[in-house]
């Protein structure tokens, strides 16, 4: 007999309103801390079937998945420490954030003094829509394959071999291919429109890259409303590369144009103009 489990995800941004929704509607009870948050991620949480509680309650589920913004998450996992040492039930701490593998290590070790199980961890793909199969939750460290339990409730969970970190390896790697082909996509496309290239540019991709410019068209519109939380993901993966390789810095340059377009995009909306100018009816 399969026992359905309480789970606890902080917080319901996009990714994890969309997690929660897929685990509500397989019949978990899904709790979630508003404390903080705006009317729109209540709204989310409400709509995803999530049950606001106090934090202090958070401690009762049997898994706790940690999904904020990556410069958010070594606070949350000290701030949560406490409660989570005072509590008699010690959920798993799944830290699914896109972080470095110092970085996790850090989490790991605050996490371990609270008593509780922590798992490393990297979503792979979009926030799980209904029907959809393409959102991955990669899993290691010595509790991963306990995690592998959602798997009977909506999830995908894929445990790899390795160290705790090796989760977080996989995802800055393949954050890094994919976001950062984004920015340099993004910084050329800019460069063309200072340059006068741009009709040229784009009749010669249509032409010799099709596939490219397809990417192109679907990635940077999406990219800009999420550009904000890919600084500090661009800075962690630079970190992932390590400074004695000149690669680094190609990444902390990526981290400095999304930090630059998501000020754009929130303001004079300049540059993402550009940007759509070039991919219009693309």
């Amino acid at each position: 007999m399969i026992t359905t489990p309480t789970v606890a995800v902080v917080a319901p941004g996009n990714m994890g309103a969309g997690v929660g929704r897929r685990l509500t509607e397989n019949k978990v009870t899904v709790l979630t801390s508003l404390a903080g948050r705006s009317e729109e991620s209540a709204k989310r949480a409400r709509d995803a079937g999530m049950r606001p509680v106090e934090e202090r309650a958070l401690a009762e589920a049997d898994f706790f998945l940690s999904i904020v913004p990556p410069a958010d998450a070594l606070s949350l996992a000290s701030r949560l420490a406490p409660v989570l040492t005072e509590a008699n039930r010690k959920p798993i701490y799944i830290e699914c954030n896109a972080v470095s593998p110092a970085t996790m290590q850090k989490m790991a070790n605050v996490i371990a003094k609270t008593g509780c199980p922590f798992v490393g961890a990297g979503i792979i793909g979009p926030p799980p829509r209904p029907g959809s199969t393409n959102t991955k939750i990669y899993v290691s460290g010595p509790a991963a394959k306990d995690v592998t339990r959602l798997n009977d409730f909506g999830l995908i969970v894929r445990v790899l071999e390795g160290p705790l970190t090796a989760a977080s390896a996989l995802k800055m790697s393949y954050a890094g291919i994919t976001k950062g082909f984004t920015a340099l996509g993004t910084a050329m496309m800019l460069a063309a429109s200072r340059g006068g290239s741009v009709e040229a540019l784009k009749a010669e991709l249509a032409e010799s890259r099709p596939d490219l410019l397809r990417y192109l068209s679907n990635q940077v519109p999406s990219m800009y409303s999420k550009a904000y939380r890919w600084v500090a993901e661009l800075d962690e993966i630079a970190a992932f590369v390590g400074e004695e390789f000149p690669e680094r810095d190609m990444l902390q340059a990526a981290a400095r144009l999304y930090e630059r377009i998501a000020e754009d995009f929130e303001d004079r909306k300049d540059e993402i103009g550009k940007l759509d100018r070039f991919l219009e009816k693309s």
